[in-house]
């Protein structure tokens, strides 16, 4: 009886054993659960800054691109590669002038999502204004012109900006921000007379220029920001 006794003692002892190292091993998993998420907060901040560093070169790049295109510009197709003029307006570009105060205290969710927006709107106008440049440069050519490369130049620059909106997109979507699938439509306009068309193309690559500076600006302070 005593070493029928003694063999239910080991087997219940052995199985104390089992369910101890099962406890523990659980709580092993969870403490490296936990470490892990800490870790990863704690870098979330420093790989949040450089994304916004990155989108900050991007834009600086975008607008020399934009300044050396408005040049070229203003000099094949206005005829004076120092043309100014700043009275003209186009209602369908996001507007260019902001209160600091209201601009430093705006939501960083709300900064980004009108960033992508505004980006969108200037790509769709540049997608116009090339492919209007694809159908002069298409008569030219059967004209016997020379050809001009505008519309490879207005390329490169929706490309970046398409990269840009990408990165945009990216870090907004930490914020559960859904990216909108249609792009905003534009309305062309009825009447317009071949200068007022170049003088358009004129105000897109002007205001995007504007624009592209106040938009390094945005992410330069999202950038100091993750600092806190």
């Amino acid at each position: 009886i005593v070493a029928q006794f003694s063999g239910r003692e080991r087997c219940s002892l052995k199985r104390m054993c089992l369910f101890q190292m099962t406890v523990w091993w659980r709580a092993l998993i969870l403490l490296s659960f936990i470490l892990n998420c800490v870790d990863s907060h704690a870098l979330s901040p420093v790989v949040q800054r450089n994304k916004y560093y990155n989108s900050f070169r991007l834009t600086r790049s975008t607008r020399i691109r934009v300044q050396q295109l408005l040049k070229k510009y203003k000099e094949q197709h206005l005829g004076n590669k120092h043309f100014e003029d700043r009275s003209r307006q186009l209602k369908d570009l996001p507007l260019l002038s902001t209160d600091f105060y209201s601009w430093l205290q705006l939501p960083d969710w709300d900064r980004l999502h009108t960033a992508f927006l505004n980006m969108q709107i200037y790509w769709n106008m540049l997608e116009r204004k090339r492919k209007q440049l694809e159908k002069e440069k298409t008569e030219q050519v059967m004209a016997r012109v020379v050809r001009s490369t505008l519309p490879q130049s207005i390329k490169h620059i929706q490309l970046d900006l398409r990269d840009l909106m990408s990165q945009v997109s990216s870090q907004v979507s930490t914020s559960s921000w859904i990216k909108p699938t249609s792009p905003t439509s534009m309305n062309p306009e009825s009447s317009k007379t071949v200068w007022d068309s170049r003088v358009e193309g004129y105000i897109i690559l002007r205001d995007l220029d504007f624009y592209l500076t106040k938009l390094a600006r945005d992410f330069l302070l999202l950038a100091s920001k993750t600092h806190l």
